[in-house]
């Protein structure tokens, strides 16, 4: 059976524990004030939920989902993700994360920070415009009129694939926005964040993202 390593047990990496488990993987879930902190919601999860450190999480995932506060990425842990694929559903919050120049002037994106940190990764960006509660509400079978869609965008094929069989399996349609560079479509403030759109309104809402751009 799949494995996936959750770094960050908050409001995203719990559901997406939840769905998934729902949906026949085991889940091996961190946090950054330790294993221990974590009983709760391991029991709540169940017996295909273990905690661990985000060190062991890394290591025993067949590929991992990182949910951990933007400025928090550098702690995420590089040499046991290496050759995996990650899927990274991170947003910017200046309030909480601090100003970050590059993002604020549309010369970077969140997800391709990521990249860089997790040089042997693949990395791939996915859960970041769903509110948290709707992971494991929404979901709908395939071929179901109206099923919502999320997006996903990576520089690797293999990445954005298994993103779109995770959505599949936990009830989602996919759009692929294509490399990390176009992911900020999908991003705070843009039409497609947090809102509920099929398949055909998500492509609408992707064409009509406006970035920001570089101050003179």
């Amino acid at each position: 059976m799949t494995t996936i390593g959750i770094i960050g047990a908050g409001n995203i990496g719990s559901q997406v524990a939840r769905a998934a488990i729902a949906a026949g993987y085991d889940i091996v879930i961190s946090n950054s004030r330790g294993p221990e902190t974590l009983a709760d919601l391991v029991a709540d999860l169940g017996p295909k939920a273990r905690a661990a450190t985000a060190e062991e999480a890394a290591e025993a995932g067949d590929f991992a989902v990182v949910t951990v506060p933007l400025k928090a990425y550098e702690s995420v842990p590089v040499a046991p993700l290496a050759g995996k694929i990650v899927i990274d559903t991170n947003n910017y919050y200046f309030e909480r994360d601090g100003q970050i120049p590059a993002l604020d002037n549309g010369l970077d994106t969140v997800s391709s920070m990521l990249q860089r940190h997790l040089v042997d990764s693949k990395v791939a960006k996915g859960f970041n415009h769903i509110m948290a509660k709707d992971i494991t509400t929404d979901g709908t079978p395939a071929g179901t009129e109206n099923r919502r869609a999320l997006a996903t965008s990576s520089d690797f094929e293999e990445a954005a694939e298994l993103v779109n069989k995770l959505y599949d399996e936990l009830g989602f349609d996919t759009v692929n926005v294509g490399p990390l560079s176009e992911s900020w479509r999908v991003e705070r403030d843009q039409p497609a964040y947090v809102v509920r759109q099929n398949k055909h309104e998500l492509v609408e809402n992707l064409a009509k993202a406006e970035r920001a751009t570089a101050t003179a």
